[in-house]
């Protein structure tokens, strides 16, 4: 038993407990974890149980339940600030505070046309307007902040940071849809997809037998 426990969704599916659960590890912390399978049998009762937003991920640390990814990771850079979680320089830091901010709000027709999946069975893509659109958008941010703030190694800024965490569900998304990316943008893509954490989540993800029937949001 740990101090810290999250909830999950389904590994191979849940793109927003793939970022709460990153974060934790790149705090280096002991954690448990329960993963509870969306859309079958008694999910809902079972998150509302832990929190009243009936959403996942959901950490738990002592008395505390802290909700919603973005205030995960807030959370989680103020206990370990030692982590790095954010850049340490403050434009950077910025920079990264609000592209994280656009994932975490933005990009619906993305997420909804290209459902995160791990094992490879996905449903044909529509590649719309508004979903080419969001695509480029989110190359367009790689490559600035790549450009701006990348020099210090493969990632958006340099080191492996929340930005990343936020925009890991993109990377595994890109390579399961096979979208074509400019040589910079795939490169960053690799890199994410080659992080330990993201392949540990991987092969997690990979081994789950459950299976949800899409068109579902998150």
């Amino acid at each position: 038993m740990t101090d810290f426990k999250i909830v999950l969704g389904n590994k191979n599916y849940s793109s927003w407990s793939l970022r709460g659960w990153l974060a934790l590890k790149r705090c280096g912390v002991a954690f448990d974890e329960e993963v509870v399978p969306l859309y079958q049998d008694d999910w809902r009762a079972r998150l509302l149980a832990v929190c009243p937003a009936g959403k996942v991920p959901v950490l738990l640390h002592g008395d505390r339940t802290i909700w919603d990814t973005l205030a995960i990771v807030e959370y989680l850079a103020e206990v370990f600030p030692a982590a790095g979680l954010w850049p340490v320089d403050r434009d950077a830091r910025a920079l990264a505070r609000a592209l994280s901010a656009e994932m975490h709000a933005g990009f619906a027709a993305l997420r909804d046309d290209m459902p995160m999946n791990f094992r490879g069975d996905i449903q044909a893509s529509r590649r719309d307007e508004p979903v080419e659109a969001d695509i480029a958008r989110v190359v367009a941010l790689w490559q600035d902040c790549r450009a701006r703030f990348g020099a210090g190694g493969p990632f958006l800024f340099g080191t492996f940071s929340a930005a990343d965490i936020f925009y890991a569900p993109v990377a595994a998304r890109f390579a399961a849809y096979d979208v074509d990316l400019p040589e910079a943008a795939a490169a960053y893509r690799d890199a994410v997809l080659a992080w330990p954490d993201v392949e540990e989540w991987r092969q997690a993800a990979i081994a789950e037998t459950w299976v949800i029937r899409f068109p579902i949001r998150r």
